[in-house]
């Protein structure tokens, strides 16, 4: 196997692994030339700087990537929460400024762990309210707010040396189906996708962003046959030669099932790079799963169907993102306070309540999409004790037997998206009139003695409800 060729395969691949140290397999893979590796959850610790260290210290201009959007989907702070309330809550506040604030501190936390590539910002424009699996994500359901605050947020990163990158082309705010889990359908005319979902990469673009994301998104006015991911029509017919982007084109990760069902890794990591990806994201994978993925795009173009030109090209891409991150300054003043300004001023009150004493916080966990880590809190039990010692918690919302001088707060997510989550608040409403309700997603009608929407789950989002309630 020619050692160029194999490098160049390695150069487009971005896998995930398990654990908090870099694995013997992906340290021998970054000193043959692999190009990118992705932090979730399971690899963040104390020492996650280390990490990246040992990464760099194998092949120093590694693509580190990691999805840091702020709001429900963090990695660095998944045990208590985000510091930011999300797109969402920075959508329905609606300044620019501040946005753009949010993103330069998210930008200035990767950069002082030396991570070259945030897979943020979601640019889609939530415009199915059913959507399973962008909702609170979207900076909202208009194609002007969210293009104007997916600018915002990209000039904001990138500010502060980190490269952006905005997710998920062409756009997977109308669909019904997280792809995580099967094929979305993106029922749209061409007029539609014009006006509504293309926006917002446009406007990333002319902010200079370095990374777009492609989705795992089947769109028949486009290309009827392949998902974006496989099709060459989107990808560099729609997204290279119309819409001019000349960056680093990544794909959302192989393993989901939207594609995976369709075909094997390396088959979809060929396709990919056909049609004009220039870096596969692998979310988690072993030396046997990269070494069968490097192996299939050598012998794709061994045997003439993926062009050594456009492997190249896709490597050129992916070092043109590392030298670019190479060359930036590093912005070391913080600005603590714009996650917590952003919180405050995205909550969005009905009703009028005050606690004075310990109240009975009640969670209604919705199933979130796999997007989420799991373990992310929705913390304002946490928040509230802090402030009301002898709070508690619970997962029940059977009030009947909570006694009348306890306050009851009851925190549900996406209401306008669950009819047995809206059942729950009524039932709650009859039971205690005087209940509190605190909506984390979508919200539906208010109802309560005070209803309380945050637009998101964070840890500064609880903080800031605790904050109103006790005021």
């Amino acid at each position: 196997m020619p050692a160029d060729l194999h490098r160049l395969a390695l150069a487009v691949l971005q896998p995930g692994f398990e654990g908090v140290t870099a694995p013997d397999w992906l340290r021998k893979a970054l000193g043959e030339g692999l190009g990118g590796a992705v932090l979730f959850a399971r690899n963040v610790s104390p020492a996650t700087a280390d990490l990246v260290a040992a990464l760099r210290a194998e092949n120093p201009g590694v693509v580190v990537a990691i999805d840091e959007e702020g709001g429900v989907v963090t990695r660095l702070e998944t045990g208590e929460g985000s510091s930011f309330p999300g797109n969402r809550a920075l959508g329905v506040v609606d300044d620019e400024e501040l946005t753009e604030r949010v993103g330069r501190q998210i930008g200035r936390m990767l950069a002082e762990l030396d991570i070259t590539l945030d897979y943020a910002p979601s640019v889609d424009v939530n415009a199915n309210p059913a959507n399973p699996v962008i909702g609170v994500r979207s900076f909202g359901p208009t194609a002007d707010l969210v293009a104007r605050h997916s600018a915002a947020y990209v000039r904001g990163v990138q500010g502060a040396g980190v490269a952006a990158c905005a997710k998920h082309f062409p756009g997977h705010g109308d669909t019904v189906t997280d792809s995580h889990l099967a094929l979305p359908t993106v029922h749209a005319s061409l007029a539609e996708l014009r006006d509504r979902d293309l926006p917002p990469f446009r406007a990333a673009i002319e902010a200079g962003v370095r990374s777009i994301m492609c989705g795992h998104l089947l769109v028949p006015t486009l290309d009827p046959a392949m998902p974006a991911t496989l099709s060459r029509t989107i990808l560099t017919g729609l997204l290279r030669e119309e819409l001019g982007f000349d960056g680093m084109l990544v794909t959302d990760a192989i393993e989901m099932k939207a594609v995976a069902a369709m075909y094997s890794p390396g088959e979809i990591a060929v396709r990919a790079l056909r049609a004009g990806a220039d870096a596969i994201c692998a979310g988690l994978v072993t030396a046997e799963g990269l070494a069968e993925i490097r192996d299939a795009i050598v012998a794709a173009v061994r045997d003439g169907s993926l062009p050594e030109e456009r492997l190249a090209e896709a490597a050129g891409r992916v070092r043109a993102l590392s030298d670019w991150y190479g060359r930036q300054p590093r912005d070391a003043a913080p600005d603590a306070e714009a996650g917590m300004e952003a919180a405050v001023r995205a909550l969005t009150v009905t009703g009028s309540a005050r606690l004075t004493t310990a109240p009975l916080v009640v969670e209604v966990n919705t199933r979130h999409n796999q997007a989420v880590d799991p373990n992310t809190p929705a913390g304002l039990a946490a928040a509230l004790g802090e402030v009301l010692p002898g709070t508690e918690r619970t997962s029940s919302p059977e009030l009947s037997s909570v006694p009348g001088e306890r306050p009851v707060v009851l925190v549900v997510h996406d209401a306008a998206r669950h009819t047995w989550v809206r059942d729950t608040v009524a039932q709650a409403v009859r039971q205690r009139p005087d209940v509190i309700v605190v909506e984390t997603g979508i919200p539906a009608e208010p109802a309560g003695a005070a209803h309380i929407a945050t637009h998101g789950i964070s840890k500064v989002s609880a903080k800031a409800v605790a904050r109103w309630l006790t005021r």
